[in-house]
């Protein structure tokens, strides 16, 4: 079967003319397409195709690359008026194309220093904006307390702590074993194993009680609220919240910060027994301290202060942990990738910005002589 003369593709420009395309610009045609177009290499004009009988995606994607390569503007080409939606369509498809190679040079690389540390500073301004407009709404609940949430506070505050009661109690034990392990082979060499008692004491009292609290309600409750709250905002039920009047800060926000501020600091006293449990355990059995010495150490060495250190702590680690699991929520662009960023950025920012607290509190404490 032969191609009619006129269905072949053409390119062809007068002097200083627009360079005027002829023919069939379709799959068929697709290696006349690419000749008539490599015989066009030093075309700068401006391109006609009003005279181009049929035309498919394949002569569009031709056409693109041709624009492409000799640095024209596509929106100038002409086509005939039956042919714009195919040529738009075509074009809007085609403007999502694989990203770059990623850059490796040194200008590529402070760019990207430069964009994660303005992002970061962004999400600092976010947290702090948003901690000021929730206790702006906490104070308001003291001249109004009709707007606070009591059954979704409390629907919380088992979620967030009675149903994590087992895993830190759990975790505390075994951790509060390990110290007094650790502890036991350091100070064997120096016939001064008894000490164990303090170690394990003042350790979970000022610190693992509540830094091990704070990092697993970190992992498990903010990313459920982050979870929550998005696929909340996905689904357009925030929006539709704001229509009916509601503040969404009262409704979702403030019923998971006070449960949180309210489960950690008792979360923390459970995990506080637990660890010394712990080392009860193992002083009992690998260590041969008898439970009733090593509780009657534990009465004569244990202090106050290491107590209230710790639970100080704790109702902060919540502020924290409640409002960057919120705020990610509310963050949510509204698709299940951005779910599952907010997400995974809730868990990095609360574990982070925990153990940061957890460090300058120690050095202010050790500081003021505590």
């Amino acid at each position: 079967m032969t191609v009619p003369h006129h269905a072949t593709p053409s390119a062809e420009s007068g002097d200083g003319g627009p360079l005027r395309l002829r023919g069939h610009w379709t799959l068929a045609h697709a290696g006349e397409i690419e000749k008539a177009l490599r015989a066009q290499d030093g075309h700068a004009g401006e391109v006609d195709a009003t005279g181009v009988d049929r035309l498919d995606s394949v002569g569009v994607l031709q056409l693109l690359r041709f624009a492409e390569k000799r640095g024209l503007d596509f929106s100038t080409f002409r086509f005939r008026d039956d042919h714009h939606a195919l040529v738009e369509a075509i074009e809007d498809v085609a403007d999502d194309r694989p990203k770059k190679k990623r850059d490796y040079g040194f200008q590529a690389a402070l760019a990207r220093l430069g964009e994660t540390m303005h992002d970061n500073w962004r999400e600092i301004v976010a947290l702090v904006s948003f901690l000021g407009e929730t206790l702006v709404k906490l104070g308001r609940l003291l001249v109004a307390p009709r707007r606070f949430r009591l059954t979704s506070t409390v629907h919380h505050m088992e979620q967030v702590g009675l149903d994590a009661v087992p895993l830190v109690a759990l975790l505390s034990f075994l951790v509060g074993a390990v110290i007094a392990f650790l502890g036991s082979t350091v100070l064997a060499d120096f016939g001064a194993v008894i000490f164990v008692v303090e170690l394990v004491s003042i350790a979970f009292l000022r610190e693992f009680g509540v830094l091990l609290t704070a990092i697993l309600l970190a992992g498990r409750t903010a990313s459920a609220f982050t979870a929550q709250i998005g696929a909340m905002v996905s689904r357009e039920e925030v929006d539709a919240i704001r229509t009916l009047g509601l503040d969404p800060v009262d409704l979702l926000v403030i019923p998971r910060v006070v449960a949180l501020m309210v489960m950690l600091p008792l979360l923390t006293f459970i995990a506080m027994i637990a660890g010394l449990i712990g080392g009860l355990c193992v002083g009992a059995f690998s260590l041969d301290i008898p439970p009733q010495a090593y509780l009657a150490r534990m009465y004569e060495t244990m202090e106050l202060r290491h107590f209230l250190v710790g639970m100080a702590k704790a109702p902060i680690f919540a502020l924290v942990i409640g409002l960057i699991g919120c705020l990610e929520g509310l963050q949510v662009e509204g698709t299940a990738q951005s779910v599952g960023e907010r997400t995974t950025s809730s868990v990095v920012q609360t574990i982070s910005l925990v153990i940061v607290f957890d460090a300058f509190a120690a050095i202010w404490f050790m500081h003021v002589g505590w």
